[in-house]
């Protein structure tokens, strides 16, 4: 192996399994539950709140117009509804229902599971260190973006 300037570690090993593995998890996860992988990062997004077809666009990184198919697929399946902004009914924005919440939770739910409970066994000071060195993982991830 050409000398990178570093040493590759188990720790170094076992970030770019989670790395690999969590780009791979959205495609896999949404195949199995009969979505698209926009729609699987759709209902993600709307699960923190309300977002406008533009909005929503953007996060998607797609156009308008795909985005509002994705819209539409998820309506369909009863995950999502448009509605009239709260602040200005002019414009329209799209709400997680409370079956597409609960469908998105069901999806996910053995994952957050597994990490809370690994996270829970923690101590304080085993939790400093993860921290630190998932701060540096993310500076450094965030130095190509």
């Amino acid at each position: 192996m050409a000398d990178h300037g570093w040493t590759q570690t188990s720790t170094l090993t076992k970030l770019q399994q989670l790395i690999d593995l969590s780009a791979a998890a959205p495609a896999a996860v949404a195949r199995r539950e009969g979505l698209s992988t926009s729609e699987l990062h759709a209902l993600r997004h709307l699960a923190v709140g309300p977002v406008g077809p533009v909005e929503l666009a953007r996060r998607l990184g797609v156009t308008t117009a795909a985005s509002s198919g994705v819209v539409d697929r998820l309506v369909s399946h009863g995950h999502v509804v448009r509605r009239p902004h709260a602040a200005d009914g002019r414009r329209t924005e799209v709400v997680l229902t409370e079956s597409g919440r609960t469908e998105m939770l069901r999806m996910l739910a053995p994952m957050f599971a597994g990490l809370a409970a690994m996270d829970s066994a923690l101590s304080p000071a085993d939790r400093a260190v993860v921290d630190r060195y998932l701060d540096g993982a993310l500076a450094a991830v965030r130095a190509i973006t």
